[in-house]
């Protein structure tokens, strides 16, 4: 019986552990200069390696630092929040951002990959029409309602 009950609970943990959220956000860069830089809550995530969440990823920016603010001031900033839905239309969503104190620095862009494949925006010139540049342009957003799915943010491509 003593084993029976370990077995169970073996069974359970390792369900659970398969049903953790996770996302990945990792970076290309093709400028040859700046750093890779992903923020959340003013908190420095990643300086260009891949970044892991357990969990959902909340209200990120990401951004190339080629001399740009702390929160991307004057640099094109990707927002993103990586999460798995819970009802529909409630899953994760990216966009590009150049609402001002943001401006266009660096052709960015940025895909989901591992579900939503193929979906994202590029950015490649000071007007482009993939990019929010006041709060109400939300047609801009580009979602996904697939569980654990990650992103991959490109600069100069």
């Amino acid at each position: 019986m003593f084993s029976f009950i370990r077995l169970a609970v073996l069974v359970v943990a390792t369900a659970t552990l398969a049903t953790a959220e996770t996302h990945t956000v990792t970076f290309t860069n093709l400028c040859g200069k700046g750093v890779p830089t992903l923020k959340a809550n003013g908190v420095t995530l990643s300086t260009g390696g891949p970044y892991t969440s357990n969990g959902p990823l909340e209200a990120a920016i990401a951004y190339l630092d080629v001399g740009c603010g702390a929160n991307g001031e004057g640099c094109t900033t990707v927002e993103t929040t990586l999460v798995n839905p819970t009802s529909p239309g409630s899953g994760s969503s990216t966009d590009i951002t150049l609402i001002p104190p943001h401006a266009f620095s660096v052709t960015t862009g940025f895909g989901y990959y591992n579900g939503c494949d193929g979906a994202g925006a590029d950015c490649n010139n000071p007007s482009c029409p993939t990019a929010f540049f006041k709060p109400t342009d939300t047609g801009v957003q580009v979602a996904c309602q697939t569980d654990n799915v990650d992103l991959v943010i490109t600069f100069c491509d």
